[in-house]
């Protein structure tokens, strides 16, 4: 039997695992599924249709599968998804999608920081980190292994790539390539994410192949087609380069090429 607080309200249609934990005034309201081992500690809020995977800790005062704050939401059915070993800290907020049968969606090993607040149809990959105060706008797409710095603004449609780090306290208007560090506001690109690439196990051959697709399309005074063309006409056509042309190929906003300061020195 899940472990429930005498405090707690829960809602006897909710199914939760049989090791679940709800603490001392909870509420867990309408069509939500919890899945085993997952933690809510006091106060935590979650409204259904929601869904939560396994062994995830909802901290205090969390709130997860409230409808959007989007005034074109007419009471559509639509949810809420997290994934599994997720760390939701105190006063997080998570919007249900706006559209009928819609999504916002957390995958698993993720951490959002105290007072993240992800807006209605967000898509959070896996093992990304948003530090505290990250403000995510509706429709946002965060892949994996980025990470995000804290009091940050991300607008509406953007979408970081993969293993991109954002400085704190920077407002992201634009798409963030994969693989780079951006920082500021206005918003800047300083570097390679060398230092995550090195710690995520990257090798040194593709750290440098990543380094020459950098300064062909941040430093070469292109503009994108040409840069794009550059890079897949000289570079081998490794999974990360592949990956790199997708995303700014398939860039609704554009992405962001200011770049700041002189070029990172070499690394390896």
């Amino acid at each position: 039997m899940p472990q429930i607080h005498p405090t707690a309200v829960v809602d006897p249609n909710a199914r939760l695992a049989a090791d679940v934990t709800v603490g001392p005034h909870c509420v867990v309201s309408g069509d939500v599924e919890i899945g085993a081992g997952t933690v809510l500690a006091s106060g935590v809020v979650v409204e259904g249709p929601t869904m939560i995977g396994k062994d995830c800790r909802l901290a205090h005062h969390a709130v997860v599968g409230s409808v959007p704050q989007d005034l074109k939401y007419k009471g559509a059915r639509s949810l809420v998804e997290i994934g599994d070993s997720n760390t939701i800290r105190e006063f997080v907020t998570i919007n249900r999608a706006t559209d009928e049968g819609d999504r916002t969606v957390v995958g698993n090993n993720n951490l959002l920081m105290a007072y993240v607040h992800l807006a209605h149809n967000c898509v959070i990959g896996n093992n990304v980190i948003l530090a505290n105060a990250v403000n995510l706008a509706g429709h946002v797409t965060i892949d994996d292994f980025a990470s995000i710095g804290g009091l940050t603004p991300v607008h509406q449609f953007v979408r970081i790539g993969k293993y991109a780090f954002i400085g704190g306290g920077s407002r992201v208007p634009k798409d963030v390539c994969p693989f780079v560090r951006a920082a500021g506001n206005p918003l800047r690109i300083a570097g390679l994410n060398s230092v995550g690439l090195m710690r995520r196990g990257f090798s040194q051959e593709t750290r440098l192949e990543l380094k020459r697709l950098y300064r062909l399309f941040f430093r070469s005074g292109l503009n994108t087609s040409q840069a794009l063309a550059r890079i897949q006409d000289e570079l081998p056509g490794t999974p990360e380069v592949n990956e790199f042309v997708r995303f700014v190929r398939a860039s609704q906003r554009g992405v962001e090429r200011g770049v700041e300061g002189a070029e990172e020195a070499d690394e390896d």
